[in-house]
């Protein structure tokens, strides 16, 4: 019995040093919270968000082994720091793809200021084709007004590019493109109907 008893407290003995060596990963936890909390920001959550949550849906998973291992006897930590060693890359990716997608919003954004600055020239241009007279001096004249709406809205959206708002510039831009498209037509219809024959241009919506 006492050989027994000797051989059960030399097993726990090798438990408790195993044990006491496997211990959790800690730091490498603090490291990671702090990675995630670094790049979640404005740009990663609009124009990553998916995969942001996704790292974060990896940490979760990485805590929740480590409690799993918690709760041994014998608690292996290697799995836990694997998924937490693998944050380091999915973070960094986070941010590339976050960058990527804003400077392609952006361009699209500018694109569209553009293209809406050509459509409401070139209703100008055809305006300034109309003849004047009493049966079109109302149209030409809401025409007008219409073109300085237009072009006061493209003004102000100059601000909302350089505060990077690009989505919400993007939909209003081609909300201008479109209404300026409108009165490109418009006033052709005017003009055939006096004879002038003009096939416009109308500007394509950046998606």
């Amino acid at each position: 019995m006492g050989k027994f008893m000797r051989s059960i407290i030399l097993v726990l003995a090798v438990a408790f040093i195993f044990s006491g060596c496997a211990k959790p990963p800690t730091q490498e936890i603090n490291d990671s919270k702090s990675l995630i909390e670094a790049v979640t920001n404005i740009d990663t959550n609009t124009y990553a968000s998916e995969e942001l949550a996704k790292l974060n849906g990896n940490l979760t998973a990485a805590l929740d082994e480590v409690k799993i291992q918690d709760e041994k006897w014998f608690s292996k930590y290697d799995k836990a720091k694997e998924m937490l060693a693998a944050l380091n890359a999915e973070a960094e990716n986070v941010k590339t793809v976050a960058a990527q997608r804003k400077e392609e919003a952006k361009n699209n954004a500018i694109a569209a200021q553009t293209e809406a600055r050509t459509a409401i020239d070139t209703a100008k241009a055809l305006l300034e084709k109309a003849p004047t007279g009493k049966g079109t001096k109302a149209d030409i004249e809401m025409f007008k007004a219409d073109l300085l709406g237009l072009e006061e809205s493209l003004t102000a959206l100059q601000q909302t590019i350089d505060e990077e708002k690009y989505s919400d510039a993007l939909n209003s831009t081609n909300i201008i493109k479109e209404k300026a498209g409108t009165i490109v037509n418009d006033i052709t219809l005017a003009l055939e109907k006096v004879g002038v024959k003009i096939v416009p241009a109308v500007p394509q919506v950046i998606q």
